[in-house]
């Protein structure tokens, strides 16, 4: 609920992940990436809610579960995040052991095994044992960043998101926090949902890759399709807007005007108003029309074979 009405932050979104597999949610600002993250770990903020639709663990839809269950059974120990800046994730005034030891403690776990579930989890991430007696402050952009992960990953969680993972972090550091999700996803065999604005970066991990838009994912395609053959008007404009440091071309490619407001969203597509491709159709609400690896939100495929 917003001041001028309510507002539906994510709106058709579906998709399924399988052992191992990673989804990367692109999208710009303010598309509904965030939110979709805190309603997979049921994080929402009051007054937001789930108003429908499912969100299915294996056979159990999570959002059927009362809040005592799903914090006790699922919360940190099936799923886990990763929460967009770092240094706001960590209290300042509690060491990193302190904080894992949090964990533990509201989860239930043994005091005898602390310890070594501390040093498993920051070791995965690659840090030295002693930095669990520092401080967040004594810490660099890169090694908070591992902290976080280790946090997130410390009951070894079925499902982990990743929301801008690598915000604020140089480009040499991010390349290594994608290289270390990888890597701990390999080991342990975790579904990933990274969140993220950046499409190159996304590439480096993600199997598949679902592009959304004013709280609707648009397009959902095997991360090779979505940059060899991408559908969605949406989906070429932001590949037209990477800048690419060797191409003759010197003019930044942006695309012109500003998402839809959605507290009254219009009935058909949402990207109507910015279309190069906008026709009469496209004011009628669209369905997903399904492709070789995924969907499309959009009237110029509604004459492909129907599954």
């Amino acid at each position: 609920m917003t001041e001028p009405g309510p507002l539906q932050a994510v709106d058709g979104v579906n998709f399924e992940l399988e052992n191992n597999e990673t989804i990367g949610i692109v999208g710009e600002s303010g598309s509904g990436k965030s939110s979709l993250g805190a309603a997979l770990i049921r994080s929402m903020q009051p007054p937001g809610r789930f108003v429908d639709g499912y969100i299915r663990l294996g056979e159990t839809d999570v959002t059927k579960m009362q809040d005592s269950s799903f914090t006790r059974d699922v919360r940190w120990k099936r799923i886990a995040i990763v929460f967009q800046g770092a240094m706001n994730a960590l209290d300042p005034v509690y060491t990193v052991e302190s904080q894992l030891m949090e964990i533990l403690r509201e989860h239930g776990i043994e005091e005898a095994h602390w310890n070594e579930k501390i040093a498993e989890s920051l070791e995965s991430v690659g840090l030295d044992l002693s930095v669990g007696k520092k401080y967040p402050h004594e810490l660099s952009g890169g090694m908070k960043q591992r902290v976080v992960i280790a946090m997130a990953i410390i009951l070894r969680p079925e499902l982990l998101i990743a929301d801008e993972p690598t915000t604020a972090l140089d480009v040499l550091i991010q390349k290594k926090i994608i290289e270390l999700l990888k890597k701990v996803q390999d080991e342990r065999q975790m579904k990933i949902v990274l969140i993220s604005h950046d499409l190159a970066l996304v590439s480096m991990i993600a199997d598949k890759i679902g592009i959304m838009y004013a709280g609707q994912l648009v397009e959902i395609a095997s991360a090779k399709e979505i940059y060899k053959n991408p559908m969605h008007p949406y989906t070429q404009d932001l590949i037209k807007a990477i800048p690419r440091l060797h191409s003759k071309e010197k003019k930044i490619y942006f695309i012109p005007g500003q998402p839809p407001n959605l507290v009254s969203p219009e009935d058909g597509c949402r990207y109507y108003p910015r279309c190069a491709y906008a026709m009469e159709k496209c004011k009628k609400p669209v369905p997903e029309f399904p492709t070789p690896t995924g969907y499309v939100r959009c009237w110029l495929y509604d004459d492909l074979p129907k599954n």
